[in-house]
């Protein structure tokens, strides 16, 4: 799988853990957003971000070049910089209930 079948698969993933939380939570409204930046500067990865805007809570998920299969994530907030604790699993094993999963239990 290429780096843009990853991204594409997990933003998949993603949005269908959103469209869960919604359902089943009204007070958490998650905003996932795509950053492509780390490519610009020369690091073959992309980044996608969960964030909880009232509590600044974020989720960072990077899909790495280097590391295909491989998902890293680490629970963050917004307002810092993240740390190089990241957590790792392997692409197959995320399914959208992961996600809701880390939505549901770091956000509420």
């Amino acid at each position: 799988m290429n780096a843009n079948q990853a991204l594409l698969s997990f933003s998949d993933i993603a949005s269908e853990a959103h469209a869960k939380i919604q359902q089943d939570f009204a007070d958490i409204n998650p905003v996932i957003g795509v950053m492509q930046g780390m490519r610009k500067m020369g690091i073959p990865a992309d980044v996608l971000t969960i964030d909880c805007l009232p509590s600044k809570k974020r989720i960072l998920v990077v899909l790495h070049d280097e590391h295909p299969g491989l998902i890293q994530y680490q629970y963050t907030f917004s307002d810092q910089d993240p740390g190089n604790d990241y957590q790792a699993m392997k692409s197959s094993d995320v399914t959208s209930d992961t996600v809701y999963d880390w939505i549901k239990d770091y956000f509420s």
